[in-house]
């Protein structure tokens, strides 16, 4: 299966300019928990729910003080839109990231998919063999993401 066949391809984004408030409320507006950043057609970064929550914390300031190229990872891992599931959670797993933006031979966004993308996928998959498929990649790539990241000091600014 593709990726073009699971994408989500409305996706709400924001600015890196934007405040943290903002994006807070795209998110709580889209029911999402990840807005990718663009500037000028491009991915720029992603922001999640959770980087607003430490930022504000770290920071010490109401989110909208905060701009989101403060909060953001910059660290971008994308997909494209013939890719392969497989070749998705593979990079997902690499990556311990449970969201990808889909870009396009321009690297401009044309979707967002996810894990959920996924498991929804593999709940609603006829074929047997494919669906125990399906449910093997989404555990793999569940446990993939989910084991502890070595921690980093990250000084304040």
């Amino acid at each position: 299966m593709r990726i073009d066949e699971i994408m989500t391809m409305n996706v709400a984004t924001c600015g890196p300019g934007a405040s943290l408030s903002d994006a807070a409320r795209l998110m709580w507006e889209q029911d999402c928990g990840c807005v990718p950043v663009v500037a000028d057609g491009k991915v720029v970064g992603m922001i999640t729910d959770r980087d607003i929550c430490m930022s504000t914390l770290m920071e010490g300031r109401p989110p909208a003080q905060l701009r989101v190229e403060q909060a953001m990872s910059r660290s971008v891992y994308a997909c494209a839109p013939g890719d392969t599931v497989d070749a998705a959670t593979r990079i997902m797993q690499q990556r311990q990231v449970r969201r990808l933006p889909v870009r396009d031979q321009e690297a401009k966004l044309v979707g967002i998919v996810s894990l959920s993308d996924f498991a929804l996928r593999a709940t609603h998959e006829h074929n047997m063999v494919k669906r125990n498929h399906g449910v093997r990649q989404v555990e793999q790539t569940l446990e993939a993401i989910s084991r502890p990241r070595a921690m980093a000091i990250v000084p304040r600014a």
